[in-house]
């Protein structure tokens, strides 16, 4: 059976990198909806990224924030809600119910009992005490619409009760029951972010209750998930896939086989795609640039990164606890890193040894000043730094 596998090479895999996720100037999407639909998830922890991930991909740039304002805040088509890794995602409305079911209910049913566990070690209020202080909470915004925590606990003051977590500890804090609350309603799907407190680069926001959804067979949405995911980001292997969704590996061999995925070999071992989508895939006719975010779907979709980003490149483009910062793209390839100064100028540095080519810098050049119209007067600094970005900001 082995030997029936084909074989597809890192070239291949970084072409269909630059085509399915809308990184060529032929291939870029037109909504905000289409962006997110081809990436299944956009990493919402860092609230610029959205914006800067769907710029990077849309036909016409010059619109992306009120556009995703629009899809977040107006017509609600993206929502920005935990997910996979008990991670902030933006996704498709339609994914709710899908992600809720698939990668959810597991962690939300952790995080619960994590909290009942800290409040009684500290003599905080029990269990049914936080349940009817969490069903005051939600039709407190049910009323309110969206509101921020604090206009939450002028509604339901009982949000402000502190309690001590892992007292004599290291790491003991103080912990408001609004904050750890609020969390959990996320991770449970009952509430989603809600619009910014200030502008689109702001991580301050509002809360708002969750779209309702359909109930879901967890097996069922796992497979749903999966060959979502797998469609545009296939071939992957499956410490990838264990990876990108925090499951366990017997989850994810189970919903390969309900998909009928197809074996394929990779460097480094055995990848899946879906069930027709073994046969080749040609590479872009024409050559690509891209300036990606920090946290960029496509940067941080795969745990086995070596075919789009040499191993010397890590420490420079990554932070301690692994994520990666603003990158620069060259035919499916990370060769460098970006940065935004003070002034607004879009700033960048080649890191690979042997350089990229008159060409290639001149293109990275021409997209560094479209990013710097495009931001225009804001000012985007990521929240997770790393060593190349902070040098190359000042």
């Amino acid at each position: 059976m082995g030997e029936s596998m084909r074989y597809v090479d890192g070239a291949e895999r970084r072409a269909r990198l630059a085509l399915r996720h809308r990184l060529t100037a032929a291939g870029r999407a037109t909504t905000p909806e289409a962006v997110a639909a081809s990436l299944v998830a956009l990493h919402g922890t860092d609230p610029a990224t959205v914006y800067l991930a769907v710029g990077a991909r849309l036909a016409d740039p010059a619109g992306p924030v009120p556009a995703t304002e629009r899809a977040l805040y107006e017509d609600r088509t993206l929502v920005r809600m935990h997910g996979m890794r008990d991670t902030v995602f933006v996704f498709p409305a339609e994914l709710t119910a899908v992600v809720h079911a698939s990668t959810g209910l597991a962690v939300a049913a952790r995080a619960r009992a994590s909290l009942v566990a800290d409040m009684a070690k500290a003599g905080a209020p029990d269990a049914a005490w936080l349940k009817e202080v969490e069903e005051s909470a939600l039709a407190a915004l049910g009323r309110l619409g969206q509101a921020t925590a604090a206009e939450l606990a002028r509604e339901e003051p009982r949000l402000r009760e502190r309690f001590v977590y892992a007292a004599g500890k290291s790491y003991e804090g103080v912990h408001t029951v609004s904050t750890r609350l609020l969390r959990l309603l996320g991770v449970e799907g009952k509430v989603v972010r809600g619009r910014p407190l200030g502008s689109w680069t702001s991580s301050q926001f509002r809360w708002a209750l969750a779209p309702a959804h359909p109930e879901m067979d967890p097996a069922q949405a796992q497979t749903e998930l999966l060959r979502r995911w797998l469609t545009v980001c296939g071939p992957a292997t499956e410490a990838d896939l264990k990876w990108w969704t925090g499951w366990k590996v017997t989850d994810v061999r189970r919903a390969l086989k309900a998909i009928g995925a197809q074996a394929v070999t990779v460097d480094g071992g055995t990848g899946y795609v879906v069930e027709g989508d073994a046969g080749p895939v040609a590479a872009p006719e024409e050559p690509w640039v891209a300036l990606l975010p920090a946290l960029d779907p496509t940067a941080m979709g795969w745990q086995g990164r070596d075919w789009y980003l040499a191993p010397e490149l890590r420490p420079a483009l990554f932070d301690r606890s692994g994520n990666i910062g603003p990158t620069v793209w060259w035919n499916g390839r990370v060769v460098g890193g970006w940065a935004q100064r003070a002034d607004g100028e879009i700033v960048w540095r080649i890191l690979t040894g042997e350089g990229i080519g008159r060409d290639a810098e001149a293109a990275v050049a021409a997209e560094a000043e479209r990013l710097g119209g495009r931001l225009g007067e804001a000012r985007v600094t990521p929240r997770f730094r790393t060593p190349v970005e902070k040098e190359l900001a000042g």
